[in-house]
């Protein structure tokens, strides 16, 4: 993958992947991390649905704007004290929050975060990134992306328990 690949525009990104459900495939970062809780999807949703909380539970989270968490809806936050700009694209209750993101004007994202119930009652959760911009690999690399989303959920399993 080019040091230069930026990936689509921000509005294909955010329609023709983000919002079917897919991340970038050709993007310089590709991570996927999941874990499994012994909590049912509702109450994992309600926890990681509610983003004005997710400072108070999340590592490194600060939400700095925030409407409603619906598809097309914007919010603004930093993660690890890098501003982000945000869009949702997919919000579906008990299964699946997605959104496309931007920072430092030129890095794109899309962060899937899908819910399955399982049979036992419990919620397997899977977090799924795509990251691309201009010359990303030489400062950031998929085991710090990756390490990331492994905070996140293990924060996550802590605040739904």
């Amino acid at each position: 993958m080019s040091l230069l690949y930026s990936g689509p525009s921000p509005a294909v990104l955010h329609e023709e992947y983000a919002a079917r459900g897919r991340v970038d495939p050709d993007a310089q970062l590709i991570s996927s991390s999941h874990l499994v809780v012994d909590v049912a999807a509702d109450r994992v949703w309600e926890v990681m649905a509610d983003l004005r909380a997710w400072p108070s539970w999340a590592s490194r989270i600060r939400i700095t704007e925030l409407g409603e968490v619906r598809p097309g809806a914007s919010f603004r936050w930093r993660l690890n004290g890098v501003p982000l700009r945000s869009r949702f694209a997919v919000v579906e209750p008990a299964r699946e929050l997605t959104w496309t993101g931007t920072f430092l004007g030129r890095y794109r994202a899309v962060d899937r975060h899908v819910l399955e119930s399982l049979e036992d009652g419990g919620t397997r959760i899977t977090v799924e990134e795509s990251l691309a911009g201009p010359l990303l690999p030489l400062f950031y690399r998929e085991p710090m992306l990756r390490a990331n989303h492994e905070r996140w959920l293990s924060d996550l399993a802590r605040a739904v328990a």
